[in-house]
């Protein structure tokens, strides 16, 4: 479930903000996604089941992957873009046997955009079954 997207004054442009219920958000305090002018920021997302709390997939790098991407894209929608608008993906990956079923989801999710991309391999996360976490830049051209 996501809550409306807010808006407050910043410099020549405005800055949205758009907030899920992912408890992290309000446990640390940020914004899923921010938009300033053309660029939408996405957070690093991993695969949260909103209403309990609790990692989904957590045996598989592959499910958490396609899950945090649908994530993503729904963040991105929420700011007026869309993944054709991806320039660049960060993907934190817990162990070198998980890198497989990350590189099939990115194929399968972003394969026709081909956005810059970096993987970074050996990560701790907040919850030991979180095997990936994923960070979305995206232009919004006019």
């Amino acid at each position: 479930m996501s809550t409306p997207v807010s808006t407050t004054p910043s410099g020549t442009h405005t800055m949205q903000r758009h907030r899920t219920s992912n408890p992290y958000e309000d446990k640390f305090g940020y914004s899923r996604a921010v938009r300033k002018g053309p660029f939408v920021l996405v957070s690093g997302t991993t695969s949260i089941d909103t209403s309990s709390g609790k990692v989904l997939y957590p045996k598989s790098a592959y499910d958490q992957t396609r899950k945090i991407f649908s994530e993503i894209v729904l963040a991105l929608e929420a700011l007026g873009a869309t993944k054709n608008d991806v320039v660049r993906l960060r993907m934190f990956v817990a162990e070198d046997k998980d890198t497989e079923g990350v590189s099939i989801a990115l194929k399968e999710v972003f394969g026709s955009v081909a956005p810059a991309a970096t993987m970074i391999v050996g990560v701790g996360f907040v919850s030991p079954e979180m095997k990936v976490e994923i960070e979305a830049d995206a232009v919004v051209l006019l």
